[in-house]
């Protein structure tokens, strides 16, 4: 198997945070810390996930500061994981790609999970990208400025 190339230098936006996220069980145990999961058990149980790759994957998490770990909150002597500011800044990141998941990976009809608003328990209306004016924007209304880079910096 090949190694993973670390993005830690990259002057992208996209590739950077793949050192932290870039894999699908980490956006996965985001997702369910996001729906009040928080101890280990409940993240395997969840997931399905061997404790190996679940325990890497949480160390991996609380390492780049998107999970943090906290004693647990009935006083066992277990620790918790709660997501971090920067955690919880991932919520759109989810919301979007479920999103996308629900318009391309689902026929019409089928049954899937919805994200409703506690609120009004209405669905979450789809996110949209805008310009500073306001107006919807599109891969073709948008660019990206590449600034100088050293030598060991790689492109977007």
């Amino acid at each position: 198997m090949a190694k993973r190339i670390s993005h830690k230098d990259s002057l992208c936006g996209v590739a950077r945070p793949l050192d932290a996220i870039g894999d699908w069980w980490s956006l996965l145990i985001v997702r369910d810390a996001f729906d009040g999961l928080r101890r280990f058990g409940e993240f395997q149980k969840n997931l399905g996930l061997a404790k190996n790759i679940l325990s890497a994957r949480l160390r991996n998490l609380v390492a780049h500061g998107i999970m943090d770990t906290v004693p647990a909150a009935d006083g066992s002597p277990h620790q918790e994981y709660v997501l971090t500011a920067k955690g919880r800044g991932l919520f759109p990141v989810l919301v979007a790609l479920r999103q996308w998941g629900e318009d391309f990976f689902f026929e019409p009809d089928e049954t899937h999970v919805l994200l409703l608003d506690k609120k009004t328990s209405l669905p979450v209306r789809k996110l949209e990208l805008r310009a500073q004016d306001g107006r919807i924007l599109s891969p073709e209304d948008t660019f990206v400025r590449m600034p100088q880079r050293s030598a060991k910096q790689s492109r977007c």
